[in-house]
């Protein structure tokens, strides 16, 4: 089983790739951090991020998803971020990294859980604001040069996914899944 992630900035168009990729065929394990946000929304509290907690539900949620995705059919799946997106997230946060997360981070490296080569969708040179993505663009950038100093440290290497069109973008990712061993 191959797991890659794809990440980048918020409002790099992710999302937009991945549903192309799952509409043709890939299996795809959602983003954590989203859903977090939404649920402690619903339950009232406008921005949870701002708790250190925050870090640790998201950590919570990406396992049981790639623990799930384990059994699921297929040689190949794509991650919608990781537990180093989280690290990135919790140091751009500057939250402290709680236990749970230096655990998942063991984890991850010693059953080497993720490829190395990380596909890392770039800006597209503006980011539109949703409830759960309150970011400018200025701060996209910032949050960009975190991820990719985050997985560079941790031993991954991070492939460019250039700006452009989204069958652009689609084939790029296609290509360096297909070009993998």
């Amino acid at each position: 089983m191959r797991r890659y992630i794809l990440t980048g900035t918020p409002g790099a168009g992710k999302t937009a790739i991945l549903r192309r990729l799952e509409r043709d065929g890939y299996t795809v394990v959602e983003e954590a951090a989203t859903d977090v946000i939404a649920l402690h929304q619903a339950q009232g509290e406008a921005e949870p991020w701002t708790e250190p907690s925050f870090v640790e539900a998201i950590v919570a949620l990406q396992r049981r998803r790639q623990e799930r995705a384990a059994a699921l059919p297929g040689d190949v799946q794509i991650y919608d971020r990781s537990p180093v997106c989280t690290y990135a997230l919790a140091t751009y946060l500057g939250h402290p990294v709680p236990p749970a997360l230096s655990r998942e981070l063991e984890r991850i490296r010693a059953r080497q859980i993720y490829e190395k080569k990380v596909l890392f969708v770039q800006n597209l040179g503006f980011v539109t604001p949703t409830d759960a993505r309150l970011i400018t663009f200025a701060e996209s950038l910032r949050f960009e040069q975190v991820h990719q100093d985050a997985y560079t440290s941790l031993g991954y290497e991070c492939v460019p996914i250039a700006p452009g069109t989204l069958p652009e973008r689609v084939a790029a990712v296609k290509k360096q899944l297909e070009s993998a061993p």
